[in-house]
């Protein structure tokens, strides 16, 4: 009996990922997510600079390639060119989505632009050589930050979720992990959820991840889930941030 299969929307190819990279966990459930929607033939990714910059690699649907940050424009306008036949969604990385694009992240939720982000946070620069990023932790070590950032020099880190919970406009928001089963779980069903309301009309939804990168921590695979769960977590609290048709419900 087959108990796992490989999505059909994620390609038989390998991926170039660093060893312990949690990216590769999170294409599958956002490729599991395409197939149990039935979605591939109508599914359009948007992936910028950064580590996901080769998604179009890896992903069965179509795939367009933004400049740094403009993943949300890009998608927007996409969205908007054919609403009813287009399902599109940004795969971006913290460097990208909270920096360069937190413009165009800020103003896609605030209008609850109809589309799927998917905010992969492992709170460094992982493709350019591991230099402190938006999200980086209070005395975090990096390449840009050898003494650990100072939020006296560098400010504290942005916390997305909560940033765009206090707009009007998002339709859904919620952070998640996958550093272990039950969060890859509980993961996986936010994405799909997030697929899911843009089906159905809802409007912008945000899934933000908690991700390793080994390689620019400097720790072993193994010891970067472990910091995700004694570091990260407790700066950046797992769970929904704003989930309008939640609220509704409650409401009646």
């Amino acid at each position: 009996m087959v108990v796992f299969d490989k999505p059909h929307a994620l390609l038989d190819v390998p991926l170039h990922y660093c060893p312990g990279c949690t990216h590769g966990i999170i294409h599958r459930l956002v490729a599991e997510a395409i197939d149990e929607l039935g979605i591939e033939g109508k599914t359009i990714g948007v992936a910028p600079v950064g580590c996901s910059v080769m998604a179009y690699d890896y992903f069965a649907c179509d795939m367009i390639e933004a400049a740094h940050g403009r993943a949300p424009a890009v998608a927007t306008g996409v969205k908007r060119a054919d609403p009813e036949n287009h399902i599109v969604f940004t795969y971006q990385g913290d460097g990208d989505l909270a920096s360069i694009g937190m413009a165009e992240t800020v103003h896609a939720a605030a209008r609850n632009e109809n589309i799927t982000v998917i905010f992969i946070n492992n709170a460094i620069y992982g493709m350019t050589g591991g230099q402190m990023a938006p999200t980086s932790l209070p005395g975090q070590v990096t390449q840009t930050s050898p003494y650990g950032r100072d939020p006296k020099l560098c400010g504290y880190p942005i916390k997305v979720c909560e940033m765009l919970s206090e707009l009007e406009g998002p339709e859904y928001l919620e952070r998640v992990t996958v550093n272990n089963v039950k969060n890859v779980r509980n993961a996986k069903r936010a994405i799909l959820k997030a697929f899911k309301n843009q089906i159905e009309g809802k409007g912008f939804s945000l899934i933000e991840v908690l991700s390793s990168c080994p390689t620019n921590w400097g720790m072993t695979p193994s010891n970067a889930l472990k910091w995700i769960d004694e570091k990260m977590i407790p700066y950046y609290p797992l769970g929904v941030y704003k989930d309008r048709s939640a609220e509704k419900e409650v409401n009646k």
